[in-house]
């Protein structure tokens, strides 16, 4: 295994739900368009449809902006693996769980086989 090209879910996730709330961070905001474009054009639809409302509910489209810019959601990438595990070690000393001159030799090991880097 790869230290450099293994990659760990570091935000505190698991990696199952991750792939579940990616596609809905990515589905809610084109959901909360659709509804707000449709409750605006279903205001300029009708049988007496007068001008100046057609107006107004083009002018509310263009004027909203999207959710996408107004509450946008980013993926971050995982982080490497050899990050994740000098990271734990590190912990482990500053808790006093491991001895710091094995640890360091550990964390040597880890940084020594890293391919990539």
């Amino acid at each position: 295994m790869s230290y450099a090209k293994d990659r760990r879910n570091d935000y505190g996730e698991n990696d199952k739900s991750s792939r579940r709330n990616i596609r809905r961070n990515k589905r809610l905001p084109n959901r909360a368009d659709r509804h707000r474009e449709h409750q605006v054009l279903a205001i300029a639809t009708g049988a007496g449809i007068v001008d100046e409302v057609v107006e107004q509910a083009e002018a509310m489209l263009l004027a909203k902006k999207s959710m996408w810019m107004t509450k946008r959601w980013r993926k971050y990438r995982d982080a490497p693996l050899a990050d994740i595990v000098v990271n734990r070690l590190r912990r482990r000393i500053r808790l006093g769980m491991e001895d710091p001159t094995t640890a360091e030799v550990r964390i040597e090991r880890v940084r020594g086989r890293q391919v990539g880097k």
